[in-house]
C-alpha cells in the first residue's frame, strides 16, 4: 500500500476552486486519497479577492464565500505556528521572486509536500511544483 499523497495549495488554487470546476473537481475526486493543505494567510487573501473577482463577473459575492467555506472541508487551513521556523529559509527560495508568497513555500518545506499554484513565482525555489493541468499525474502516481 502506498503513502497518502498531499499537496500545499496556495491562494490562486483556492479562488480557482470557487471560480471554476476543474480544481473543485480534482479535490472532490482525491479527498479520500490526498491530503490538501493551505496556509492561513492564504485563506485570509482567497476571502479579501474574491468578492471583487466575484463582482466583476456579476456573480454573488456571498455565494462565493460560501463555496470557499465548503471548499475548507476539503483543504485543512494550517495556522502560521507550523510553519513559520522555515520562514527565513522560504524567503531565501523566492528572493528573486514575489518573496510575500513564503508562507505557501515555508509550508511546504515544513511538511515535505509539493506545492500545486499557477504562480510562476514559486516555479524554481526547489520546492516541487504541480500546476492544475498536470497536477494529477502526481496524484495518481503510485
Amino acid at each position: 500500500m502506498s503513502a497518502r499523497k498531499g499537496l500545499v495549495l496556495d491562494a490562486n488554487i483556492l479562488i480557482r476552486a470557487v471560480l471554476g470546476k476543474r480544481v473543485r473537481a480534482i479535490l472532490l475526486a482525491y479527498q479520500d486519497t490526498a491530503d490538501f493543505c493551505t496556509p492561513d494567510v492564504c485563506v485570509m487573501e482567497a476571502r479579501r479577492y474574491l468578492p471583487h473577482l466575484l463582482g466583476n463577473r456579476s456573480l454573488s459575492p456571498e455565494l462565493g464565500l460560501r463555496v470557499l467555506d465548503r471548499i475548507s472541508a476539503l483543504v485543512r487551513t494550517v495556522a502560521r505556528e507550523v510553519y513559520q521556523d522555515y520562514e527565513w529559509l522560504a524567503r531565501q527560495r523566492l528572493i528573486s521572486r514575489d518573496i510575500e508568497d513564503w508562507p505557501v513555500a515555508a509550508l511546504a518545506l515544513a511538511l515535505n509536500l509539493p506545492i500545486w499554484t499557477e504562480d510562476q513565482d514559486l516555479f524554481g525555489s526547489g520546492i516541487p511544483t504541480w500546476t492544475t493541468d498536470r497536477v494529477e499525474l502526481y496524484l495518481k502516481a503510485p
